[in-house]
This record gives structure tokens, C-alpha cells and sequence, in this order.
């Protein structure tokens, strides 16, 4: 990536507009001398923008996007950013030595989320993507401080839920480090005196993810002892508050029913980046609409299942690679 500072884009961009349109049009209608000032102006001008927009071009090209998680659940997370932006360089961090971060300290986690971020940075990362939402709830303050490149962070999406619910209950189904972080309980103090929330963790959720078993007995088990208390309790929205989650979201609606709403924040986080990314300069216009255009899409029209393309991405993994492999491999059968 340039080792130009995105915001200097900003303000290079602002100059170059300030001269041309307060200046220089101003002084042509004065002196149109081909020979003169104003020439002279122009075509300093002139070198300057072609100057920034080649700076700007590279500073894109080069850039890349880091995603990091306790193990295989970002690629939930990737797989919706990937689907608006295609064209893009990743490096996937999968932490899976360490996992599941549900069960660590906090101080355990911000301390890999330091260490994973600063490796990430001498990738050569412009922005990171936490796509766990232990991790953020841990970690993503302090990474905001300690570091020079903008973070984006996941949250369960408590907000649609509320909004949303008939039944006046919502299910939010998550890890016990999420249930307990300060994010999360900021937002439901926010709602929960309009609808009652009811909270389980998805015990061995993770495990199964990481093991690659999705569907079948054995997920179906372990998947409705957690979602079961939700149902009875009422609730006609299920949150997915861990980025492993969205994998088993087959099994959950084969117990929940057709009637209950999944929800899923990993395609909002995958907008936001895209908005945080335009304001940073990291992704040009053009791109930044289609890939809204993508985003507006109608949930029925989107391919949540195996997708096609070969992602520019290099996939890096604490502990066996095998797992993040597999999984890739699943939702990308031709990488």
C-alpha cells in the first residue's frame, strides 16, 4: 500500500477543486493568453491532478483488506464483502491455536488482536475487518487507539430484531465473552424495555464449525439445545451474534421453522466497510456503487451458497490449516 495517508488524499483533492474552481476559472476570463500567467497556472495544475490521481490509483491498487477471526467464522464475514467487492486483495487471519476466543479473558483476546493486527499491518493492510464479535467486544476500542488504519467490527443485531418482532421476543444467540462485553450490553439496555431479549450461548457451535460439520445428526443435536429455550421463550427473531454461526444457518432454520427470522449482521458490516473504505480513500466511486447496487439486492437474490470466482486472498491460520481450507474450499469450490 502507498505510504501515503488516505486523509492527505482528502485534502489534496479539496486543494486541487479550491484552485480550479475559485482561481483559475475566475482569472481566464481576465487573461486567455496562451502565453501567459495563466497558462503557466494551468498546466501546473494540470501535472498536479494528473499527479494525484496516479497516487490515488496506485494507493487503491496496492491496497488490501485484512479480516481476522478465532478460527473459520469470518469467512461469513468474507463471503458477503467478497460478493460486493470481488476485485479486491484480502489476507484472512484465522487464529484457530487459540480458538474459540468465547472462553478467553478479555485480556487474552485484545492481546492476540494486537498481535494478529500488527501482523496484518506488515502484510500490508489498509483496513481490518475483526470479523468475530468476541474480538470486537474485547478488543476493537483499543485498536482504534493503538493503531494508524480504521477497524470494522461486528455486533449482533440486536436493532433489526427489535424493530422487527411481532412476538415482542427476540432471541440472541452468542458467545459467553460477546454476552458479557460492554458493546453488547450498551445495546440492549437500548432496547430491552421495549421487547424482552432472551440469551443463549451456542454451546459447541464453534466446535462444529471448526470440524466442518454443518448439517446431519450431530449438528441438529447440538444446534437445537441451544435454539430450543429460544423458541419456547417466544421469539420469532434469532440473532447470530458469532461470525462461526451463519454455517449452521440450515440447521437452525430446519428447527426453527420458516417462520422464525435468521439474522445475520455479517452484510452489514460488509456495507460498512465499503462506506468506511470510500471515506478513506481506499475505493474509488464507481466501484463503491456497484457494490451498493450489489448490497440493495433482495435476499432471495443473493448466493449465500458455494459461489464461483477466485478470490485474491491469502489464507493464514495460528494452528492447522486444514480446517480454513476445508471451509474455503466449500463456499469457493473452484479456488
Amino acid at each position: 500500500m502507498s505510504k501515503t495517508p488516505p486523509q492527505r488524499f482528502h485534502t489534496l483533492m479539496q486543494s486541487f477543486d479550491l484552485i480550479l474552481g475559485n482561481h483559475v476559472l475566475s482569472m481566464l476570463k481576465i487573461d486567455s493568453s496562451p502565453h501567459g500567467r495563466i497558462a503557466k497556472i494551468i498546466k501546473r495544475i494540470c501535472i498536479f491532478e494528473k499527479n494525484w490521481r496516479s497516487a490515488r490509483t496506485e494507493a487503491i491498487a496496492d491496497n488490501m483488506i485484512g479480516i481476522f477471526d478465532s478460527g473459520e467464522g469470518g469467512l461469513s464475514v468474507f463471503r458477503e464483502i467478497y460478493r460486493l467487492l470481488p476485485e479486491e486483495k484480502y489476507v484472512y487471519y484465522a487464529d484457530n491455536a487459540h480458538c474459540p476466543y468465547g472462553e478467553k479473558s478479555a485480556a487474552f483476546v485484545l492481546d492476540r488482536s494486537r498481535a494478529i493486527t500488527r501482523f496484518l499491518l506488515e502484510k500490508g493492510c489498509g483496513i481490518i475487518v475483526v470479523a468475530c464479535n468476541t474480538a470486537t467486544g474485547a478488543a476493537i476500542q483499543t485498536l482504534r487507539k493503538e493503531f494508524p488504519v480504521k477497524f470494522i467490527g461486528m455486533e449482533p443485531a440486536v436493532k433489526p430484531a427489535a424493530l422487527s418482532t411481532r412476538s415482542g421476543v427476540i432471541g440472541v444467540l452468542a458467545t459467553a465473552g460477546t454476552l458479557k462485553a460492554a458493546k453488547y450490553l450498551m445495546t440492549k439496555g437500548q432496547y430491552e424495555n421495549g421487547v424482552r431479549i432472551v440469551e443463549q450461548v451456542g454451546q459447541g457451535w464453534v466446535d462444529l464449525v471448526e470440524r466442518g460439520i454443518l448439517e446431519g445428526p450431530e449438528a441438529e443435536a447440538v444446534v437445537e439445545r441451544s435454539v430450543r429455550p429460544l423458541l419456547e421463550a417466544g421469539a420469532d427473531n434469532l440473532v447470530l451474534g458469532c461470525t462461526h454461526y451463519p454455517f449452521l444457518s440450515k440447521v437452525i432454520r430446519t428447527i426453527a421453522g420458516p417462520d422464525v427470522r435468521i439474522i445475520n449482521p455479517a452484510p452489514a458490516a460488509a456495507r460498512h466497510l465499503v462506506y468506511v473504505m470510500v471515506q478513506e480513500g481506499l475505493l474509488d466511486e464507481k466501484t463503491a456503487t456497484r457494490a451498493l447496487a450489489k448490497a440493495a439486492m433482495p435476499e432471495d437474490e443473493k448466493n449465500i451458497g458455494p459461489s464461483e470466482g477466485k478470490p485474491d486472498i491469502e489464507l493464514i491460520s495460528s494452528g492447522d490449516p486444514a480446517p480454513l481450507q476445508h471451509i474455503f474450499k466449500m463456499l469457493y469450490p473452484g479456488y
